[in-house]
């Protein structure tokens, strides 16, 4: 068999979006209408009468739905997509692009993308961004980055926000079998006309967007009593719930059927259908709620931070995609995150020496995981301009969770060290 060729060559950031192709929207749209069909999903319109593009549409991030949901909720209209360049990858560039979607890498400032977001918006496009930029880890909201408003300004279109429900607790991110008794709801609304944009403050803005696109999807869940009888509801969830309430432990949870368990101390929660933790006796606690046990982690994450704490140093494995081609084996290397940042040292591809790539805690507002990326597990990935590597562990002690946790808390404790110098 001959080998496949390997392509090093960039992804072409300065290319201009196409528009999504005409051709494309009909079986888009119906595709999109018999998925969801299935879930019965309704749309909520408000403030939307007589709006036409162009327009910005910021949608909740909570799993794969949320690209199934989006172009039904701004029919009749074509939009472009911000997408991650897996996404290239996986169904291919020119299918991508046809698609109207806009390739980019998660949480790196790209320039050239700002760029072509406003191309969009000067021919009367609709641009549709999930500013989370990573699917829901417990079916909550993520803190939305600072530059969001000041994108918003940049634009000068009206704003639009679409929260949609339902999507994680169809498939969340650890365990993406369908539920398929969870019904679908989404809500479309118009927060900003292009006036209310001029007159408004950046911090005026990302508040109210922030405000319209929160969510807790086991809130929601519990508050509508929607039952999901999958039997294997819980399987996977130790992944964002890595540490034992009871003993502290970290990384000896583990998951059958609707149960949670931790081989250190014996703990047993169940899963409830309503999404409720409850203990063995089906008595609650303070961490019943399952979005509470996460921010616990958070917040230990925290003080081990603040205490001088917390380190990873471990053995990993690398991959590298410099393009929406192909994946590129990077062999072995070594992952370090303290209060520095990163440095993951490793022999890139072609290179006949070791280097070290830093990633300093201002320059990463977060960090993108994955719990079982396209079936090699847990990972990580830290992204230049340029290339993308994706990390996955070869040592025990890597939890992609905390990890974020703590590149989050680092980035924001830098940024205030660095107001208060000014």
């Amino acid at each position: 068999m001959k080998k496949k060729k390997i392509v090093t060559k960039p992804f072409d950031r300065q290319r201009i979006p196409p528009k999504q192709n005409l051709f494309f929207m009909l079986p888009i749209w119906l595709i999109c209408k018999i998925v969801t069909s299935r879930s019965k999903l309704r749309i909520n319109r408000v403030n939307m009468k007589g709006l036409k593009p162009p327009f910005l549409v910021l949608g909740t991030h909570q799993a794969f739905m949320d690209f199934i949901v989006s172009p039904l909720a701004v029919f009749p209209y074509r939009a472009n997509y911000i997408s991650e360049l897996e996404g290239f990858e996986n169904f291919g560039e020119w299918l991508y692009r046809q698609a109207g979607c806009l390739g980019t890498r998660k949480f790196v400032n790209d320039i050239a993308l700002i760029k072509n977001i406003k191309r969009v918006m000067e021919r009367k496009g609709i641009l549709i961004y999930y500013p989370e930029a990573r699917y829901a880890n417990v079916g909550t909201s993520s803190e939305l980055p600072g530059s969001v408003g000041k994108l918003v300004k940049y634009l000068d279109v009206p704003v639009v926000t679409l929260n949609m429900r339902g999507n994680y607790l169809q498939s969340p991110i650890w365990n993406l079998t369908m539920r398929r008794e969870v019904l679908l709801d989404a809500t479309i609304t118009q927060i900003f006309t292009r006036e209310q944009v001029r007159n408004a403050t950046v911090e005026e803005i990302n508040e109210k967007i922030g405000e319209f696109l929160s969510y807790d999807e086991y809130g929601y869940q519990y508050k509508t009593k929607m039952a999901v009888t999958y039997e294997k509801r819980a399987e996977g969830i130790e992944k964002p719930l890595y540490q034992c309430p009871e003993c502290k432990a970290e990384f000896e949870t583990y998951t059958e059927g609707a149960d949670i368990y931790c081989k250190n101390c014996g703990m047993h929660r169940h899963m409830t259908e309503y999404g409720r933790m409850t203990k063995s006796d089906g008595t609650e606690d303070s961490f019943s709620h399952i979005p509470d046990w996460y921010e616990w982690e958070r917040r230990n994450v925290i003080d081990e931070i603040n205490s001088g704490r917390y380190s990873l140093d471990i053995k990993v494995k690398i991959e590298s995609l410099p393009n929406a081609v192909n994946f590129i084996d990077c062999g072995e290397g070594r992952l370090v995150h303290n209060s520095d940042g990163f440095s993951l040292t490793f022999r890139d591809y072609g290179d006949t020496e070791e280097r070290t790539l830093a990633f300093t805690p201002l320059t990463m507002t977060s960090v993108h995981t994955e719990y079982d990326y396209r079936g090699k597990g847990q990972c990580i990935t830290l992204s230049t301009l340029d290339n993308t590597y994706f990390i996955y562990p070869l040592e025990k002690g890597f939890n992609a969770t905390k990890i974020q946790f703590a590149a989050e808390y680092l980035y924001k404790l830098n940024k205030i060290k660095l107001s208060s110098k000014s």
